[in-house]
């Protein structure tokens, strides 16, 4: 009897109250905010606002027209007549550094695959593929690099011997392209005597008119 006493007294409040009778007999109201739908302020309102500052919003916001624009000539296509095509160049700057990276690479990849075809068709005494495959490498290696370099040095003498007539003449055209070229074969074996410098003088001044034919009707 004492215990269903005590159990009952234990769920009354500190004051002695019901908790479930003070929960039937409260009363709950919204609240309504102060500004309705109809009267809440826009973003047109704060940016016609007196009090707007736009050089909050950054620092350059009231420059207007008073700010310079610094012009850039990187789209500067090369001006010099004749030398307009496809290929985009500014200059001869472009011609050099392009003509003989582009020159260089494909050099490399001619003499690698010259190099393939060298290492896999060599006779070998003992029949072993680490044997053929250290061939290859050998080979690959060897004739990749000659062919590399070798045109790389070519590219890099044709485009300053080009550059240099043009820009002594004033205008590009297939002559001054084929008298580079003949220089260029030249100089480039002058140290092999004078029969090998007048072959690669003609093979130079006949690849060097094929180019600019070619740049002109496909380019």
């Amino acid at each position: 009897m004492s215990s269903s006493n005590t159990g009952k007294g234990s769920d009354l409040t500190a004051d002695g109250t019901d908790p479930t009778s003070v929960l039937r007999s409260a009363s709950f109201a919204r609240s309504v905010p102060s500004t309705t739908p109809d009267t809440a302020p826009t973003a047109l309102d704060v940016l016609n606002a007196s009090s707007f500052d736009p050089a909050k919003l950054h620092p350059m916001a009231q420059l207007g027209d008073t700010l310079d624009y610094l012009v850039l000539d990187d789209d500067k296509r090369h001006q010099l007549p004749g030398a307009e095509t496809a290929l985009p160049s500014r200059g001869w700057g472009d011609d050099l550094c392009y003509g003989t990276g582009t020159t260089y690479l494909s050099g490399l990849a001619i003499g690698g695959l010259w190099g393939l075809r060298e290492g896999s068709g060599r006779p070998l005494a003992v029949s072993s593929a680490r044997l053929r495959i250290n061939s290859i490498l050998n080979s690959v290696t060897r004739r990749g690099s000659f062919m590399g370099n070798s045109a790389g040095v070519l590219a890099l003498i044709y485009n300053a011997i080009n550059s240099s007539i043009d820009s002594y003449r004033g205008r590009h055209d297939a002559y001054g392209s084929m008298a580079a070229g003949g220089l260029t074969g030249a100089l480039f074996k002058s140290t092999a005597g004078v029969r090998p410098a007048i072959a690669a003088a003609t093979i130079m001044t006949g690849a060097a008119g094929i180019w600019s034919f070619a740049k002109r009707r496909l380019l």
